[in-house]
């Protein structure tokens, strides 16, 4: 009996690639002269008390830089007085504690640019540690330690690998229950989702089919078909999915209706924690939402700057 053969490929764009990864370090593209046009900058929305020193801008500048380089407060501070004396720009640098009651209420975009059409789209959460005992230490001592998840919830471009939405809860939230958030923050038409059996869920069928949206979702084990082939309403997408399931099996189902496409989104969560870690540094949730949001930006821009194009041997 011989021994499957491992596929195996290879980058054909190696030159391209590896300059955009040089260039993800790059501060002049992070902190750039239009951060620096409008650093101290009021804000236009009229707000109670003392107006705001800095703008969003420059907030949201620093805290790119302090993702980035996975820094906590104080250091950011420091680096950007650093980066200022260095360029010889005379403007004022957020102190720490500034960064941080800035950072709860900061809204940030996603930085999409605009592509016409529809879209398909890729959901699946994943966790992110707030605090609590690493792995090796609760198996190696057999007890239960404090620990505390958060719950990231991405919906990603198929075909450009861009997060296009993404929403952070408590640990419990159901995944289907958030695909609404997902969906809203979504400015292009979505044609087709993709989602594993956690997002096997009626209520989402039922969202889905009134936005027109064709689900690509792998019903449970032993699931029925609720809508039979006698009735004159309309197939319902799981049903038909019973029926391919059925008639190709679960592997073959998979390979015809592209489910597989649902890996994207696991891809992305693999570099998003490899690039930023699998922890978060904030310990309030609002300063959490930043963070994450933050995380999903720069991934966006550091798959702008290049991606990888394979060729399989």
């Amino acid at each position: 009996m011989t021994k499957a053969k491992k596929a195996c490929y290879r980058v054909t764009n190696w030159r391209e690639y590896n300059e955009s990864l040089v260039r993800r370090g790059d501060i002049t593209l992070w902190f750039s002269e239009d951060a620096l046009a409008s650093w101290e900058h009021a804000n236009e929305e009229r707000k109670v008390g003392r107006p705001f020193t800095y703008s969003d801008g420059a907030i949201e500048c620093l805290l790119t830089l302090r993702e980035l380089f996975r820094l906590p407060y104080r250091q950011t501070e420091g680096l950007g007085r650093a980066l200022v004396k260095l360029m010889d720009v005379d403007v004022p640098i957020p102190d720490f504690t500034s960064l941080a009651k800035r950072a709860a209420k900061l809204g940030v975009s996603l930085d999409l640019p605009h592509r016409a059409g529809p879209i398909d789209v890729v959901v699946d959460s994943t966790g992110l540690k707030v605090y609590g005992a690493g792995e090796w230490r609760s198996q190696a001592y057999q007890t239960s330690k404090r620990r505390t998840w958060r719950k990231l919830h991405l919906s990603i471009n198929a075909a450009t690998h861009e997060i296009v939405a993404e929403v952070l809860t408590s640990r419990a939230c159901d995944d289907a229950d958030m695909v609404p958030a997902l969906l809203a923050q979504i400015d292009a038409p979505v044609a087709t989702l993709h989602g594993d059996g956690a997002y096997d869920r009626w209520k989402l069928y039922d969202e889905l089919a009134q936005a027109e949206i064709q689900p690509v979702i792998p019903p449970r084990k032993g699931a029925s078909i609720r809508r039979h082939g006698n009735s004159a309403q309309p197939r319902l997408p799981r049903d038909e999915a019973i029926r391919g399931i059925r008639r190709l099996g679960r592997k073959g189902w998979k390979r015809e209706s592209g489910y597989h496409r649902r890996s994207l989104v696991e891809t992305s969560m693999s570099r998003l924690k490899q690039a930023f870690g699998p922890r978060l540094k904030n310990k309030a949730f609002q300063n959490q939402r930043t963070e994450t949001r933050l995380r999903c930006k720069l991934l966006n821009h550091f798959t702008q700057l290049g991606m990888p194009t394979f060729r399989w041997n």
